[in-house]
């Protein structure tokens, strides 16, 4: 990583153990979030959110482009069920521009890109942002009522980019809290209490159409995101009734019994392919580090 030079003369097994693995479960996480969601209606990972990463490179602290490959496999799960690709929304609210996405997904029709972001800040990526529909451009200090109503002007244009406010059939959330007061690479200026009404904004455009929403959680760099990010869930989880126990898939499928049954089997590959993913990381790892100590 450009970011961290240091990381260059690190052993590998030590990188891969610390690092890499870490972030690559959160990017399985991420994809899991998807499938729950299109059962339960919501799902919220406690990480991912690497929206600088695109398919082709890495960029901004992002290794793994964990936004891209979980839009990629729902558009696989969902036409398998429905013979049709899902409409997607993309809801960047991260401080700073989610050029990742935007590269992967610019060209595609099915997926419409909603960014929010500080435009005097990293990444400044012209050509990914030709890949944005919605696109809002705010300057350092921004402060609560005019982002909120940025964001709100936002998602009311995401809701009829097709004619209709009838909405998607995945909405991911990437609700960066580097736009926090104080924080050092954002450099906006919302209060604890505005990142708990964003958050709301969004959840309430989806919510009340009936659409899956997954939430990662993306940058943010100060040691009071933490509370204010519970604070948010708990405001959420209150004000939508997350907890209901409700189940209701939300994939209809619309092929043959067999059909269904394959793509069964299909959903149980999502968990299978990341624990074998998972085996194989941890046994480079135990052979790299034994070749470590070997060298010393």
């Amino acid at each position: 990583m450009a970011e961290v030079p240091l990381i260059a003369v690190l052993p590998s097994w030590l990188v891969r153990q610390k690092l890499l693995n870490p972030m690559l479960i959160q990017t399985g996480g991420t994809i899991l979030a998807a499938r729950l969601a299109s059962i339960y209606g919501w799902a919220i990972n406690l990480g991912g959110g690497y929206h600088h990463c695109s398919a082709c490179e890495g960029g901004g602290f992002c290794i793994y482009a964990d936004i891209s490959l979980t839009i990629k496999f729902y558009q696989t799960f969902f036409q398998a069920k429905t013979g049709r690709r899902p409409k997607t929304l993309i809801v960047d609210l991260d401080a700073h521009q989610g050029n990742g996405h935007e590269r992967d997904f610019g060209d595609d029709d099915d997926v419409v890109i909603m960014d929010v972001f500080n435009g005097q800040i990293y990444p400044g990526d012209y050509e990914a942002k030709q890949g944005i529909k919605i696109m809002k451009q705010v300057n350092s200090g921004i402060a609560d009522d005019q982002y909120l109503s940025i964001v709100q002007d936002g998602l009311n244009e995401a809701y009829t980019v097709w004619g209709n406010s009838n909405g998607y059939d995945l909405v991911i959330y990437n609700a960066g809290t580097d736009c926090l007061e104080g924080d050092p690479l954002g450099r906006m200026n919302v209060s604890p209490a505005g990142i708990v009404k964003r958050d709301e904004l969004v959840w309430n455009a989806a919510i009340s159409r009936n659409n899956p929403i997954v939430m990662v959680l993306s940058g943010g760099y100060q040691k009071t995101n933490a509370k204010i990010i519970a604070d948010s869930i708990e405001n959420l989880v209150g004000k939508f009734t997350l907890l209901s126990g409700q189940k209701q898939d939300r994939v209809v499928s619309k092929t043959s019994d067999s059909k269904n049954k394959s793509t069964s089997n299909n959903d149980e590959s999502w968990l299978q392919e990341g624990e074998e993913e998972e085996e194989m990381e941890q046994d480079h790892d135990s052979k790299e580090k034994g070749k470590e100590k070997m060298n010393l």
